[in-house]
């Protein structure tokens, strides 16, 4: 009995990592049109310690590429580092990967994306004893504000500006086996402050790429979402861009999001309300009953502890506010309550997978 019991678990256990895994691959979109070259800048200064440095990269709009200038984020743990998202040639469209910020750097298409990132790994920097030390070899870090600096070169590095792996002309690249596992390793999704800064770039006509030609104007910025800031870096080259004849013909939405992509939520009241599932038909009422009655006390159960997070955070925001706290502080809190509420979202799916294992077969059809 033991052994079934255990061989039980063990299955769920598989299937709740293979989801957590797969959450992080996910496909963001998928067109037929190849993204232009990266372009050529300069990196703006680290704005303080703890920041690091996430590469500027071409995302999709409603009908062209425009581009997401890399700046500098606040590592939502000590400890973590960022895997940039990429784009990839999936057999019969491009698909881009969102990237995520986790204990070890994964794949990243191979992507030579500069400033530490050459195709593998990141060569940036390392934490050490709870403190991010830069590379200054590969950064830019003004020593009299930031101290935790080292110099190591980089050698023997592909330049290449692709910005896409497989395909017509694409990086051929593949992850290896230590890339491999890192995607197994417990992630977290794109903070607000990125989530923020692709929208605020999405919405500026000039990054389009049909406007600057795979030139922006605002290559990089200091911090997340400051596309008009005094320290906003213009690209010095632009990357090859051919614009295609007819760009709404060529976008074609990925089946994870014609569904509607669920962005990412950074307090409980942002979640979607919890789907009720349908009721089952065994053929043997009392038995649908009560598994209708179990669905509906875990969903009650699963609501209340969302309000109870959301009290916890509202009182965390007000106390802020009275200690009139500087904007570092503030984004270090959203980052915690959006982690928060991520590791809520994932219980309370673990929660619904357990009790659909355990929902009562479908009553069978008399020929």
């Amino acid at each position: 009995m033991r052994k079934i019991v255990f061989f039980r678990w063990l299955l769920l256990t598989l299937a709740i990592l293979a989801t957590s895994a797969a959450s992080f691959a996910q496909v963001s979109v998928a067109i037929i049109i190849a993204p232009p070259e990266l372009p050529v800048y300069d990196q703006p200064p680290c704005p303080e310690e703890g920041y690091i440095w996430t590469p500027g990269y071409w995302a999709w709009g409603d009908d062209d590429y425009f581009w997401v200038p890399g700046t500098w984020v606040l590592a939502p743990e000590v400890g973590f580092l960022w895997t940039p998202g990429y784009w990839a040639w999936g057999g019969d469209s491009f698909v881009f990967y969102d990237g995520y910020w986790g204990p070890e750097v994964g794949f990243y298409g191979g992507v030579v994306y500069g400033f530490g990132y050459f195709g593998h790994g990141y060569e940036g920097g390392r934490w050490d004893n709870g403190h991010f030390f830069y590379n200054r070899e590969v950064n830019n870090v003004n020593v009299t504000v930031i101290h935790n600096v080292y110099s190591a070169r980089v050698t023997n590095v592909n330049v290449t500006r692709v910005s896409y792996n497989g395909g017509n002309g694409g990086i051929n690249e593949r992850p290896t086996s230590q890339e491999e596992a890192v995607a197994r390793q417990r992630h977290i999704a794109p903070i607000s402050a990125q989530t923020q800064h692709v929208q605020a770039a999405r919405a500026n006509p000039q990054l389009k790429a049909s406007v600057n030609r795979g030139k922006p104007p605002v290559a990089a910025t200091p911090k997340p979402g400051a596309l008009n800031d005094r320290a906003i870096v213009p690209a010095k080259e632009g990357g090859r861009y051919t614009p295609p004849a007819n760009r709404t013909a060529n976008a074609q939405p990925s089946p994870e999001n014609s569904a509607g992509r669920r962005p990412t939520a950074t307090h409980p009241k942002d979640l979607p309300p919890a789907e009720h599932p349908a009721a089952p038909n065994t053929g043997n009422p009392k038995l649908d009953k009560k598994y209708q009655q179990q669905q509906e006390q875990l969903i009650q159960k699963q609501n209340q502890e969302r309000q109870k997070l959301q009290q916890k955070q509202d009182q965390e925001h007000q106390r802020l506010a009275q200690q009139k706290a500087n904007d570092t502080k503030q984004q270090q809190l959203e980052q915690k309550h959006q982690q928060q509420t991520q590791q809520l979202t994932q219980k309370h799916e673990q929660q619904q997978q357990h009790l659909q294992q355990h929902q009562p077969a479908p009553h069978p059809k008399k020929p």
